[in-house]
């Protein structure tokens, strides 16, 4: 990512106060503390790609009165410091698209669940990824038609919500039975949401939701959605003197469609900053390249910005990925399609043959954060600044 143009390194400051006021410890300590202390020990069992994070910010909170604690979460996202923890198991899994690893880390949390001595008091920590980091399947049910649902989800662009609500059918712990096998025991669960309406029962697949006809005594709480990470993002750009507005609809619609709206309502709008929050689809062709939503869409908006050298977009996932790549997104301005053009590629062919990632990476235009610790859908930051 070239940062010589200030404004660069502007909009990468934005995105990282955006990712800070949504981080998983923070959050995770913030919410437990604000709450009764636990007479109770606790066991504590943390699923996601935030799981590292909540974990710790538990730790944070709870201190010895948190005997154990169960984290689940994708390669690369264990935090170092949380195996210093006592009482701590860890385990990484699969993701986006779930493998062996994925039902031996189900069997696991369940076999946990179905442990819990009387005496202590159960948290869960969930954050987006769930749904393909643990799986029970039914009977009948095997590994390859999860991931084949999985696959083919993603590549035809569904929603998150029904994409999660198919994967639900086909398991024994996802759309509440997880929460069921608690035979009404009170526990507590926090949610870091990546999905529309934050609705616990899509959150993971319904990992911790709420189950129909079973008793239920959860207390569900969200501690993180993307209007907190929208507001980090404004707060640091009205501290920068910029004026800033935040559009209040969550977007979800195709991330090319959304390139020419967000371009038109950089250009139109007064403000130097505006900030939306949501998640795009990408319908994939048959033979996908390298890339995401959140390249895409700033490759597509590439397009629009090249006659207006005081717009700059950056569009990036908050858990730090995007897609298959270890890229989180892209950050494009006037000058992307002119340095794609002397590394010999098209803007339109790449995103024909979904490859906005080589293209990118070509323009050097890449974002990267590493993970995050959080995971509440995707930002998309624009900037109206004069190169000067």
């Amino acid at each position: 990512m070239r940062t010589a143009d200030g404004r660069h390194r502007l909009l990468l400051e934005l995105l990282h106060a955006g990712l800070d006021r949504v981080d998983g410890r923070r959050c995770a300590r913030e919410a437990l503390l604000a709450r009764p202390p636990h007479a109770a020990p606790v066991w504590a069992a943390a699923v996601g790609k935030a799981a590292s994070a909540m974990a710790l910010g538990a730790a944070d909170a709870l201190g010895r009165s948190l005997e154990r604690m169960l984290v689940l979460t994708p390669s690369g996202h264990i935090a170092p410091q949380l195996l210093s923890l006592p009482g701590v198991e860890a385990h990484e899994s699969a993701h986006p698209v779930p493998d062996e690893r994925s039902l031996a880390a189900g069997q696991r949390l369940l076999d946990w669940v179905d442990a819990l001595p009387a005496a202590v008091s159960p948290l869960f920590l969930v954050s987006g990824g769930a749904s393909s980091l643990v799986e029970v399947l039914e009977p009948g049910v095997s590994l390859g038609e999860l991931a084949q649902l999985s696959a083919q989800g993603l590549a035809d662009g569904l929603p998150i919500g029904e994409l999660n609500a198919r994967r639900a059918r086909l398991s024994r712990i996802k759309g509440g039975r997880l929460a069921a096998r608690l035979g009404g025991r009170p526990a507590l669960a926090l949610f870091i949401s990546d999905v529309p309406d934050d609705d616990p029962a899509v959150i993971g697949s319904g990992l911790l939701g709420p189950h129909a006809g079973a008793m239920d005594r959860i207390e569900r709480q969200v501690i993180a959605a993307v209007e907190g990470a929208m507001a980090g993002v404004a707060a640091a750009a009205s501290q920068r003197g910029l004026t800033v507005e935040c559009v209040p609809e969550r977007y979800a619609a195709d991330a090319t469609r959304l390139a020419a709206r967000f371009s038109h309502e950089l250009l139109i709008g007064r403000s130097q900053v505006r900030v939306w929050g949501g998640e795009s689809t990408v319908r994939l062709p048959p033979h996908p390249g390298r890339g995401g939503r959140n390249q895409h869409l700033a490759l597509a908006a590439a397009r629009f910005l090249c006659d207006y050298p005081q717009l700059l977009l950056l569009a990036a996932g908050t858990d730090g990925t995007d897609g298959t790549t270890e890229a989180a997104g892209g950050l494009v301005d006037a000058d992307t399609c002119a340095r794609l053009a002397l590394a010999g590629l098209d803007a339109d062919d790449c995103l024909a043959r979904a490859d906005s990632g080589t293209a990118l990476l070509a323009a050097d235009a890449v974002v990267r954060t590493g993970p995050t610790g959080t995971n509440v859908a995707d930002l998309v930051i624009g900037l109206k600044l004069p190169p000067a």
